[in-house]
Formats: structure tokens, C-alpha cells, sequence
């Protein structure tokens, strides 16, 4: 009995080892990994930065632009992270990747999160308005009570 409860994956003993943070090119979305990539320097924790590619409901648009358009931003946002990391090359070390998924954004963090057996999830705030009905990754993801939720204005 001792050794399998020693095998087991207790969440958040030693420390965060593993920080999902969701990006998605907007300015609170930069300012969460910011703030994650600090605290995964300090705590000498991986980190995982997570975009989730919106999945368009049919005839919302015409397939492949928007395909393109998703991928486009993925794009851009692993440029801007390479660029980040090799301004600071040096100075910080932290060990970090990049995931990009295709789906629902909080499907999407909540699947990353339990793939990867995460110890904490950082997001920046909604900046959509839509978001004040149907509530946003954020709240949805505190909601879950699944991991440490930071929310990032």
C-alpha cells in the first residue's frame, strides 16, 4: 500500500512542477505568461504555454480562411515566443513549451492540464463582452476546482 500511494501524482506538494498558461495573442494573454514564466523561474518549474485554435461553428465561416487565419496566429505567437526567450537568454532560465490545440478554449486548457498533470493554470482576463453571459475560460476554469486557477488582469 505505501508503495503505490508513493507512486501516485499528488498535485502541488513540492511546489508547482508543471504551469499551463493560455495565450492567445491578447494583451492579458502576454501579461499571464509573464507573470507564469516568473513564477515558473522562481520555482524552477516547467512551463507550458497553451493556444488553443478556436473551432468556428459550420457556416459561421468558409473553412479554409479561417483555418489559415488560426494557424496564422499560432504562428505569430511561437515567433513572439522564441524572440522573448532569446532576448532573455542568459538572464532567465526556464524550461518551456508550446502546445496548440484545435477546439474550445476551456476544453482545450482543461485538456492540457490533465494531460500534463499540471500544478497550477494561469490565464489572462477576458477581454470580450460576450463573455459576461456565457462566462469566461477564467471563471470556468476556477469553477472546475480541478487546479490553482491565477487570473491575470
Amino acid at each position: 500500500m505505501e508503495e503505490n500511494a508513493a507512486a501516485q501524482f499528488e498535485r502541488g506538494t513540492d511546489g508547482p512542477k508543471v504551469i499551463v498558461v493560455g495565450i492567445d495573442g491578447s494583451d492579458s494573454s502576454w501579461r499571464a505568461a509573464a507573470y507564469a514564466a516568473g513564477l515558473a523561474r522562481r520555482q524552477a518549474s516547467k512551463l507550458v504555454l497553451v493556444y488553443v485554435q478556436p473551432v468556428l461553428p459550420a457556416g459561421a465561416a468558409m473553412g479554409a480562411p479561417v483555418m489559415d487565419a488560426t494557424n496564422e496566429v499560432a504562428e505569430e505567437l511561437m515567433a513572439e515566443i522564441r524572440r522573448a526567450t532569446e532576448r532573455l537568454q542568459g538572464i532567465y532560465q526556464v524550461r518551456w513549451e508550446f502546445h496548440t490545440l484545435r477546439g474550445d478554449p476551456y476544453n482545450g486548457m482543461v485538456q492540457m492540464a490533465d494531460d500534463l498533470k499540471a500544478d497550477a493554470v494561469v490565464v489572462g482576463a477576458s477581454e470580450s463582452a460576450g463573455h459576461r453571459i456565457m462566462g469566461s475560460v477564467a471563471v470556468r476554469l476556477v469553477k472546475a476546482g480541478r487546479w490553482p486557477v491565477t487570473v491575470v488582469p
